[in-house]
This record gives C-alpha cells, structure tokens and sequence, in this order.
C-alpha cells in the first residue's frame, strides 16, 4: 500500500458492514420505485456486487476482466452523479458535501488507474482493490446515509433529476447495468 493510501485510509477510516447496510435500508425506505435514488442505490449494489466479483475472480485474466466490468459500473455511475447529482446537492444549499463527493470520486477514478498499472497475480493488486474497495465504500455510506437524503428533501425538481441521472448511467454504460 503506497504511502497516499495509508493517508487516505487514516483520514476516512471504514465504517462498519452493518452501519453501512442500515444505511442502505434507511435510504431505500426514502426511494420511490424508479426514482434517482433508487437508481443510484440500485447502482451500488452493483458496485458492491463488480468488488465481489474482482475479489472471487482466480486468474489474472479473469480479474483483469472483473475489474474492467468494475470500471465501467464505477465510470458510468459516478459520472451520472458528477453530472446531475452533486450539482443539484450544491443548489440545494450543500455545496459542501458536493465538493467532497467530487474529490472522493476523482480519488477512486486515479486509484483504478493504478490498479491497471499493477500485475492482477500479485499481491500488491489484491492490497490495492481492498484500498479502493473501503473507499468507495465509505463515499456510497455518506451519500446514502446523508447526502443523498437532503436532496431527496431539499432538491427541486426530483422528476427532472431521475431523467437526467438515467440519461448520464445510460451515456456511459449504454443501458441499464
């Protein structure tokens, strides 16, 4: 783990398996059927689903395509919410917690980068997926036990922004994942 790692994981230190998973239920408590933010927790799931797949996945060659399918879920979501999601929070009076979310998500998009660069049968790939994997993890816990939530309440325009973020997914991932 590269001394930037060891930073970041002692700055934002993980929250546990079961924190996060009443999280989850209190913010699918809040989501109506279809809407931005069932999507986006549909999404996560997702997500946590491309990580297990990574982490089951035996051969170099078989993690190397785990993880490009991870790629493409992580790309595809955090730009849709780049795009639509993080403005809306900022208009809604919480800049703040966009700001943080966007350089959470550019911190993940320059560590899978990395991880492209390490050999899948070492180590060192395992260390760095767990590292990204905790991150991740961590921005998906603050989004759906709080950022998430205020703008469900405060945000204007909710309809428009279910369009929108499935408009921005579908760009990138060319439908539904």
């Amino acid at each position: 783990m590269s001394v930037i790692d060891k930073v970041l994981g002692a700055i934002t230190p993980p929250v546990s398996a079961e924190t996060r998973a009443e999280a989850t239920a209190n913010a699918r408590a809040v989501a109506a059927t279809g809407d931005w933010l069932d999507l986006a927790l549909d999404h996560h799931e997702g997500i946590r689903a491309a990580f297990n797949a990574c982490k089951a996945a035996v051969s170099a060659e078989d993690r190397v395509v785990a993880m490009k399918e991870l790629a493409i879920l992580l790309n595809g979501h955090s730009l849709a919410e780049e795009v639509v999601l993080y403005p809306a929070l900022a208009q809604a009076g919480e800049k703040t917690h966009a700001a943080h979310a966007y350089t959470e998500q550019t911190t993940a998009k320059m560590q899978m980068a990395e991880l492209e660069t390490i050999a899948p049968s070492t180590p060192d790939w395992t260390d760095k997926l767990d590292h990204i994997e905790g991150a991740v993890l961590t921005h998906m816990y603050e989004e759906e036990s709080n950022w998430f939530l205020e703008l469900h309440e405060k945000g204007e325009r909710q309809a428009h922004l279910t369009d929108r973020y499935k408009e921005e997914f579908d760009r990138y991932c060319g439908g539904e994942r």
